[in-house]
């Protein structure tokens, strides 16, 4: 069954570069961005987990916990660390699941579950385990993106949405198209004036009725 927003983000139980884990324990009361690749020292991956090591306080600060995962095991993610330290100046300090079975990428739909795990496939026969999660504290999947190989994933547009959606998950508002924090927002359809009028005392501006546009609460 294929995952959808709002659906409960899959249990399981995996080894990572930190030691084992529990999903669901991991995440805690906090929000989490599980991101995949398909195989360990490719070089678009290389750049993607540096960046996210170089940016995670900013997650920190957002009450956000990373962990990525690569379909190979995870003494081969330790070595991998070394390259990604060395050539992108940043540090790894989340943990890195090992699923080398596949295990978890096809718990997450992220390949063909007739896909079998063998130390002869390539990054291309894994290409589809590119795929961004990020899932709330209530265990529920916020957003999902998948990504072809060749091209890099947009991390700052990650941060952007985890802005927007623990704003809107907060205040009966929505964000418009390339919102940044601390811009105006929408008041949700689902709020009718009246109650809108509480909520948002000050007013708001309407360019149309379904439009009505007030100051970020927060």
């Amino acid at each position: 069954m294929s995952l959808r927003i709002n659906d409960t983000a899959p249990n399981f139980k995996a080894n990572t570069t930190q030691g084992p884990i529990d999903f669901h324990e991991w995440i805690g009361d906090q929000w989490a961005i599980l991101f995949s690749h398909p195989k360990d020292f490719t070089p678009v991956c290389t750049t993607e987990l540096g960046y996210m090591a170089r940016i995670e306080p900013e997650f920190t600060k957002r009450n956000t916990k990373l962990i990525g995962l690569s379909a190979d095991p995870v003494d081969s993610h330790s070595r991998w660390l070394g390259d990604i330290e060395e050539t992108q100046g940043s540090k790894v300090n989340y943990p890195i699941i090992g699923d080398a079975d596949l295990n978890v990428s096809k718990l997450y739909n992220m390949l063909p579950a007739e896909e079998v795990a063998s130390d002869s496939r390539t990054p291309a026969l894994n290409q589809t385990v590119r795929s961004v999660f990020v899932v709330g504290p209530d265990k529920k999947i916020k957003l999902m993106l998948t990504y072809p190989m060749t091209t890099g994933r947009n991390f700052d547009e990650i941060l952007r949405v985890v802005d927007s959606m623990q704003m809107t998950a907060k205040y009966k508002v929505a964000t418009p198209v390339n919102w940044k924090k601390g811009e105006d927002v929408i008041i949700a359809g689902s709020v009718s004036d009246d109650d809108a009028k509480k909520l948002f005392p000050d007013g708001w501006k309407a360019p149309k009725p379904y439009l009505r546009i007030v100051k970020s609460p927060n």
